[in-house]
C-alpha cells in the first residue's frame, strides 16, 4: 500500500514546545519526516526489513556460504560486463563472469573444492575487472572489501580476501552506555613517541592503560576506515568497509576494542560518509567507468575544498551501502557507536562554504538543504538506535542546525550529541587577539553555555583540528617557544611557563565542568603536548618528526608536563564521582569582569574561577543555592598540579543566610589568582 503524501510527525509538539520559534518551519519538519518515513516503508516492502537492508555486507563482495562456496554481489550500472580474477585464477581476467541483475547489480557464485574448501584461500589477491560502455577493461577494488593491504614498493592498494583459519572471538560485553561520556580522540598510528606508524597492538597494550588512568571512558578513533594517502589524517576514504591495515589486521583491532570493553571503556568510530577519496584503482571514483555510480555525476560530484567525490544520498544503493557499512562496524568488530564527520557539508548544498549561519532559522531550512543527505542520516540514527539502543551517534555541525539531536519521532535528526565547536575557536582567538586583563568574562560564559536546551553537546578546549600543522595548540599559544627550554623542574618557573601551565588547566575544567554533556580531549593535549601534528608527506621530506605523541614526556618527572597530565586525570575522576556532564546545565551567578571571576553550580559542586593575572581575593563572596559546610575537593593550585600551594584543604566554607547574586545564600572563600577551586557541600551526599 502507497504511504500517504504527508506523515504525521509523532512527537513534533514537543519539538516545538520546547523552541517556539521552530513553529515557522514546521511544514519542513514534516516533509522532511514525510520522506523519512516513506524511504524507511520502501525499504521493509523491498528489502523484508532495515534490519535485513542494513546487513547487505552478507551479501554484497565477496562472502563464503556454510557449504565452502563464495558468494559475490556487485552495482555496476555503468559496466557492460563483470569479471573477477586474482592470484587463485593466475590473473586470468576472464575466466570467472558475473552474471547481470536488474537494477545495475551482478552476481557470480564460485563452487568449493571437492573436499569442501573454498576455491579462494586466505590472504589471496582479488580484482574487480569491468568492462565500461566504452569498451574499457578497468581493474578496481570491490567497494565491499573487507582487508586491503599496500605492499612497500606499491602506489595502489591491493584487495585482500580476509578469512583467517581461527577468526579472534570477542571476549567482553560491550560496557554500559556512559551517562557522562569523557571522550579520548586517538589516532592509532600516531600513539607512540617513535618515528613510525605504530600499530593496533602497541595501542593496545600502552596506550588503553594510559587512557583507563586517566579517567577517559570513551575512545573516539579516528583513520579506521582505509585511506591510502596517510597525510588525510583519514578523511580520504578508498575503502569503506576495511579497517587501515597500515596499523595491523582486522583481527588485532578486534582485540584492541576488545580489550578497551574489558576495561569498562566504550569506542567509537570516526566515520566519513561525507565525501569519499578521488581514487579510481583503489577507491571508490569510478568504479564501473563511470563519473556518476555512488557519486553525483558533474560539478555536483565535487566537493573544491576538499577535492573529494560527494555521494548521491538518493540513490537506493547508496543507501545499502552506507547503512550496512554502519552495521558492519557495529557487528563486525563491535564498535559502540559514531563520530559522522563532515555533517555541515551533507546537510547544505553549498556544503557550509563561505556561510557563517549567523542570520537566523532561515539558513536551516529551504532549498539550500540537502534533504536526500539530511533523510539519510534520519534513517541511520533511526537504525542505529533501533539495533543498538545503547548506540552513540555524534554529529560534528558547525552549522547549528535545529533538532539535529533531536529525535526522529520529533522531526530531529536522531543524534545523541553535537560537538560545540565554536569553543576552541573562542580559546584561539582569546589567545591571540586579547592581553589576559581584556578578556571578555561574559563573552566566555556565553560561548560555553550558548547551546540549544535539550541537544546534547560535547565539550571541547581542542581537538586534532587545534593540532594540526598550520594551527597551534592552547600549549603552544600560551607558551610557544619556552615549551622547548623552560619546562623542566630543574629550571626556574618562568612568568611565560607558569601562566601557560595554569591557565591551560583552567581553560580545561571550564570546558569541562560548564560547556557541554560531554568532553572531548585529543590525545596529548592532556599535558600539553609540545609540538603540531604533521604526518609524513613530500612537503616535509616524508618525516615522522611531527607524526607521534610524546608520551615519555608526562611520564618524566623532571619536567612540568606531567603537572597538567595529573591535572586532567583528576579533573576526570571528579566527574566520575560526581557526574556534572549528567547533570542539568549550571547556573552561573558571578560573571565579574573586573575582577575576572566565573562562579556557578553544578552536580552540587561550586566552581569558582579566578582569571586575573594578579589579584587574589580574600573573603570574597558567592552566591550558592544550598546552604551548608563546603570544602575544596579540587583546586588547580595544588603542587601536584604545578601550582603555588595558595590554599589549605582543610578549610571549611560555611554559609550563610545572605541572598546573593541570585541565589538563596553565599559563602565567603580566598580565591588566589589565576586558580580555579571547585567545592563540594559536605551535607548533601552524592
Amino acid at each position: 500500500m502507497a504511504a500517504p503524501e504527508t506523515v504525521k510527525v509523532p512527537e513534533l509538539e514537543r519539538l516545538l514546545e520546547t523552541d517556539p520559534f521552530l513553529k515557522p518551519y514546521e511544514r519542513d519538519f514534516q516533509r522532511r519526516y514525510t520522506l523519512f518515513y516513506k524511504h524507511l516503508k520502501s525499504i521493509e516492502e523491498k528489502e523484508g526489513s532495515l534490519d535485513q537492508f542494513s546487513r547487505s555486507y552478507e551479501s554484497f563482495g565477496m562472502n563464503k556460504l556454510k557449504d565452502g562456496s563464495l558468494l559475490l554481489k556487485e552495482w555496476a550500472p555503468g559496466a557492460e560486463a563483470v569479471f573477477l580474477t586474482g592470484d587463485f585464477n593466475g590473473w586470468n581476467p576472464f575466466a570467472r563472469p558475473y552474471k547481470m541483475l536488474e537494477f545495475g547489480k551482478w552476481e557470480l557464485c564460485i563452487p568449493p573444492g571437492e573436499d569442501g574448501s573454498s576455491a579462494v584461500r586466505h590472504g589471496s589477491k582479488l580484482k574487480v575487472v569491468l568492462r565500461s560502455k566504452t569498451g574499457q577493461l578497468i581493474y578496481r577494488i570491490s567497494p565491499w572489501a573487507k582487508y586491503v593491504v599496500r605492499e612497500e614498493k606499491n602506489v595502489i592498494y591491493d584487495w585482500v580476501y580476509w578469512d583467517p583459519p581461527q577468526p579472534y572471538k570477542h571476549r567482553h560485553p560491550r560496557p554500559v552506555k556512559p551517562r557522562s561520556p569523557r571522550i579520548y580522540e586517538s589516532h592509532v598510528g600516531i600513539a607512540s613517541p617513535e618515528g613510525k606508524i605504530a600499530s593496533y597492538k602497541n595501542f593496545t597494550y600502552n596506550v588503553l592503560p594510559r587512557i583507563k588512568e586517566l579517567g577517559y571512558n570513551c575512545i573516539q578513533l579516528m583513520a579506521i576506515m582505509e585511506h591510502a594517502y596517510y597525510a588525510s589524517f583519514g578523511y580520504q576514504v578508498t575503502s569503506f568497509f576495511a579497517a587501515s591495515s597500515r596499523y595491523g589486521t582486522p583481527d588485532e583491532l578486534k582485540e584492541l576494542i576488545d580489550t578497551a570493553h574489558s576495561m569498562g571503556i566504550t569506542v567509537l568510530l570516526d566515520v566519513v560518509h561525507s565525501h569519499a577519496s578521488k581514487n579510481t584503482e583503489d577507491g571508490l571514483n569510478q568504479f564501473d567507468g563511470t563519473d556518476a555510480c555512488f557519486f553525483h555525476s558533474g560539478p555536483r560530484g565535487n566537493h573544491d575544498l576538499w577535492d573529494s567525490r560527494l555521494f548521491d544520498y538518493s540513490k537506493w544503493e547508496v543507501l545499502r551501502f552506507f547503512l550496512s557499512n554502519l552495521r558492519w562496524w557495529l557487528e563486525e568488530y563491535r564498535f559502540d557507536g559514531f563520530r559522522f564527520d563532515g555533517v555541515t557539508s551533507m546537510l547544505y548544498h553549498h556544503h557550509g562554504i563561505g556561510t557563517g549561519f549567523s542570520g537566523g532559522y532561515d539558513a536551516y531550512f529551504g532549498l539550500h538543504v540537502d534533504e536526500d543527505s539530511l533523510v539519510y542520516l534520519m534513517l541511520s540514527n533511526h537504525m542505529l538506535h533501533t539495533v543498538y539502543p545503547d548506540c552513540i551517534t555524534i554529529a560534528e555541525d558547525v552549522s547549528g542546525m535545529p533538532a539535529l539531536c533531536c529525535p526522529v519521532a520529533q522531526g530531529g535528526t536522531g543524534f545523541d550529541y553535537r560537538l560545540a565547536m565554536a569553543v576552541p575557536d573562542k580559546w584561539i582567538q582569546i589567545l591571540k587577539e586579547l592581553k589576559d586583563e581584556d578578556w571578555n568574562i561574559g563573552n566566555i560564559v556565553f560561548t560555553l553555555v550558548n547551546r540549544r536546551y535539550s541537544e546534547k553537546c560535547i565539550a571541547y578546549a581542542e581537538s586534532h583540528d587545534q593540532a594540526l600543522v598550520g594551527d597551534k595548540t592552547l600549549a603552544f599559544w600560551l607558551m610557544d617557544a619556552e615549551m622547548y627550554s623552560n619546562m623542566s623542574v630543574l629550571r626556574p618557573l618562568t612568568p611565560v611557563i607558569d601562566r601557560g601551565i595554569q591557565l591551560h588547566k583552567m581553560l580545561r575544567l571550564i570546558c569541562h565542568a560548564l560547556g557541554g554533556e560531554g568532553y572531548l580531549n585529543f590525545m596529548g593535549n592532556e599535558f600539553g603536548h609540545p609540538e603540531w601534528l604533521d604526518f609524513p608527506r613530500q612537503g616535509n621530506n616524508e618525516s615522522f618528526a611531527y607524526a607521534r605523541r610524546q608520551f615519555n614526556l608526562a611520564d618524566d618527572h623532571n619536567l612540568r608536563y606531567r603537572f597538567l597530565c595529573t591535572f586532567d586525570r583528576d579533573m576526570n575522576r571528579l566527574e566520575e564521582k560526581f557526574g556534572w556532564l549528567a547533570a542539568p546545565p549550571a547556573y552561573v551567578s558571578t560573571k565579574h569582569e573586573e575582577d575576572k571571576i566565573i562562579a556557578f553550580e553544578r552536580a552540587n559542586l561550586l566552581f569558582i574561577f579566578n582569571f586575573h593575572a594578579v589579584k587574589s581575593y580574600t573573603d570574597y563572596r558567592v552566591g550558592v543555592e544550598l546552604p551548608g559546610k563546603y570544602k575544596i575537593v579540587l583546586d588547580s593550585d595544588a603542587a601536584e598540579y604545578g601550582g603555588h600551594q595558595r590554599l589549605d584543604y582543610n578549610t571549611e566554607f560555611f554559609t550563610e543566610h545572605l541572598a546573593f547574586n541570585n541565589r538563596s545564600n553565599s559563602l565567603l572563600v580566598y580565591i588566589p589568582s589565576r586558580v580555579v577551586i571547585v567545592l563540594q557541600n559536605m551535607d548533601i551526599h552524592n
